[in-house]
């Protein structure tokens, strides 16, 4: 019997261990941290053997295949381990692609792919698609794939689940754009984290389709260097050549197999990023086969990403959001400039090798009052200190929001979109943003 070890017991990795054991594998799960108790309820219930706060190595370095959960680094000690041994390295996206024919709707991308994720599956599950929603949102596609039998898969990839994808395509594949990010976990080097995104691309037929952002400069210049077979499907903010979708006279269209339009002020998000991030969603609908009737209408009713520019609440004439999602610089970016009002910006957490000077010129335009959360602020106040605007230094939510309260007027923002991840203070971004949102109930 080939024997499975799956590294890391959260939802990718637990979702994986039901798979191979459904699959009549002998399967063994190692966690180096506490394995919260759903997931062991999960692997008990399929007489799964795991361990917690360790990894022995006569258990793992046994294995014929090894699934990796996408939190655990490349360089991680077990992980070399491993590789010295020439055991196989998988993801548990992989590893779930062998088991199942239904069609493969990926997203990745810097920014927005969540928002265009959760947008596509919205518009297929409205229309009546059996569709199951995956990757970095949603259940583990391992463990849908064991216990469900959809026709369609909407599936959010990051970066670090790309990096472990072999044999896995994608009937649609969406890239939505590349900008710096987890620089820390490619040695700091830009292309191994362009490399890693362009892999969404990896094994596409020309029965398959590629939509992605033509205005991108980094796209751009990567697409000369591949052959990529599928059909290519750009879209942009303006008509230009070559691109199925875009926006002309404030109309929304898509020329794909079944054309459509729509005026852009029927889009239920705003802001110049949704309007990417629609244009793909509306792409990606029409390339399933939904109708136009039914992408506008998803399209125009869709209730947004918790944690990505969600209003958390006015108080006194202040009004508070909650952009936690932002855990880069270019995410801010986007965040800022559909600010239309004085804004008391929050910043910090745990740097990912970040170059705030994309953002300096919104920040001077736009912000009033800066706030730095972060157990370490000193490059954050290398970059804005001599910008002149007020600055304070908070180590907890409370603290930040009073703060930020104090900084601002009657009629201007405190926008959370830190840059940052949020490891340093906080179980992860949902966790900061609920706090703030609870902060503001507060107030």
């Amino acid at each position: 019997m080939k024997r499975i070890v799956i590294l890391g017991a959260a939802e990718s990795g637990a979702g994986a261990a039901v798979l191979a054991k459904v699959k009549g594998f002998d399967v063994f799960v190692s966690d180096m941290s506490k394995i919260k108790g759903n997931y062991k309820a999960l692997l008990d219930s399929h007489q799964i053997v795991w361990e917690e706060g360790k990894h022995t190595e006569e258990l793992i370095l046994n294995a014929d295949e090894v699934i990796k959960s996408p939190g655990i680094p490349e360089n991680a000690p077990m992980i070399l381990k491993i590789k010295e041994k020439n055991i196989p390295i998988i993801s548990e996206i992989e590893f779930a692609g062998r088991y199942t024919n239904a069609k493969m709707i990926c997203i990745t991308g810097s920014n927005g792919k969540t928002t265009t994720t959760s947008l596509i599956y919205h518009i297929l599950k409205q229309a009546g698609y059996n569709v199951g929603l995956a990757g970095n949102i949603g259940r583990s596609l391992a463990l849908q794939v064991a216990e469900e039998n959809f026709d369609y898969y909407v599936i959010e990839l990051s970066s670090f689940q790309l990096d472990n994808m072999y044999d896995f395509k994608a009937d649609i594949a969406v890239l939505m754009n590349i900008t710096p990010d987890h620089l820390d976990r490619y040695d700091f080097k830009m292309q191994n984290y362009v490399d890693s995104k362009m892999r969404i691309t990896r094994n596409q037929t020309e029965k398959d389709a590629f939509v992605f952002w033509n205005d991108d400069p980094i796209v751009s210049e990567e697409l000369k260097k591949y052959d990529i077979k599928a059909r290519l499907c750009p879209f942009s903010e303006f008509k230009e050549k070559g691109v199925i979708g875009y926006v002309s006279d404030k109309t929304f269209t898509v020329e794909g197999p079944t054309p459509f339009n729509m005026e852009q002020e029927e889009l239920a998000l705003r802001g110049k990023h949704n309007l990417y991030n629609s244009l793909a969603a509306g792409i990606t609908a029409d390339l399933a086969g939904v109708s136009k009737e039914q992408i506008r209408k998803g399209l125009s009713d869709f209730a947004g990403v918790e944690h990505r520019l969600e209003k958390a609440g006015r108080v006194r004439g202040v009004d508070f959001v909650n952009d936690s999602k932002a855990t880069n610089v270019n995410a801010c970016w986007y965040a800022l400039e559909s600010m239309t009002q004085p804004t008391v910006l929050i910043l910090g957490g745990k740097d990912k090798g970040n170059d705030y000077s994309e953002i300096f010129d919104l920040v001077k335009e736009k912000c009033i009052g800066l706030v730095f959360l972060g157990v370490d602020n000193s490059k954050l106040h290398a970059a804005f200190d001599n910008f002149g605007i007020p600055i304070a230094d908070v180590k907890s939510m409370k603290d930040c929001v009073d703060e930020c309260y104090k900084m601002a007027k009657p009629g201007s923002c405190v926008l959370l979109s830190p840059c940052c991840a949020s490891f340093d203070l906080f179980k992860n971004m949902e966790d900061r943003g609920e706090q703030f949102k609870e902060c503001v109930k507060n107030l």
